[in-house]
């Protein structure tokens, strides 16, 4: 059996017409990090984190999944049908929800997940589509502490052991669609490479590439769609 394990970053959400974070037209050139993406900046003005959130959760009716994200859930249905003798754990910087929407069951988003909200009462995560303000209601507990499920700068991203444990299993690390300079996602390469073969999908080289064994260059609904079929054989 095959064990492989999947990063994706904006990169491939960029494809579907999500704005990234970072590039020449970031929504960090928009926006301060220090104002949207702390705790420290919920806690001054959580009106305007709020409606960050807000706008960037209903931005996400307006695109849908692409070829890159349904060949990894096909790789994924192949493996749970048995039809390709092998398994796949897709772990995502992105925090929006286009890997779900194209069929694939077991996401791990290390950065949260923008249809989700966290109280900061009672812990609760539950799914959330509409606007969530800061005198929304915790569906829960009931108090006005939500907050978005994002993981913002200076807190620890979420599944750390799961995603080492299965980085420590593999047999082929791939990233696809990411910067590279983002930590500690941009280090799983170099915690997998001892044992296993390492591949990057990507529009340009990113940051590590020399760590990798194999760069694949070109937009991930072509590359990683061809991959998919080689491996899989569907």
């Amino acid at each position: 059996m095959q064990r492989i394990v999947v990063l994706t970053g904006a990169g491939i959400s960029q494809e579907s017409g999500l704005q990234t974070f970072r590039g020449e037209d970031g929504l960090w050139n928009h926006e301060r990090i220090a104002d949207i993406c702390t705790p420290e900046g919920f806690a001054r003005d959580p009106m305007r984190v709020d409606r960050f959130y807000n706008g960037l959760r209903a931005g996400l009716a307006d695109v849908q999944p692409n070829a890159a994200h349904r060949a990894l859930a096909h790789m994924g249905e192949c493996a749970a049908t048995g039809r390709w003798d092998g398994e796949i754990l897709i772990v995502t910087q992105n925090i929006d929800d286009l890997h779900e929407r194209a069929g694939s069951r077991d996401v791990v988003h290390m950065h949260g997940e923008l249809m989700r909200v966290r109280c900061t009462a009672c812990g609760a995560t539950p799914s959330w589509h509409a606007d969530c303000l800061p005198q929304t209601p915790c569906p829960a507990c009931h108090r006005p502490q939500l907050r978005p499920d994002i993981v913002w700068f200076g807190e620890i991203p979420y599944h750390m052991d799961r995603i080492a444990a299965a980085l420590q299993a593999c047999d082929l690390f791939v990233a696809i669609g990411t910067s590279g300079v983002v930590y500690p996602a941009a280090g799983f390469v170099q915690q997998a490479s001892p044992h296993a073969d390492t591949m990057e999908f990507n529009l340009q080289p990113s940051a590590g590439t020399d760590l990798f064994d194999q760069t694949v260059l070109g937009p991930a609904t072509k590359t990683v769609s061809r991959w998919v079929r080689d491996v899989t054989g569907t």
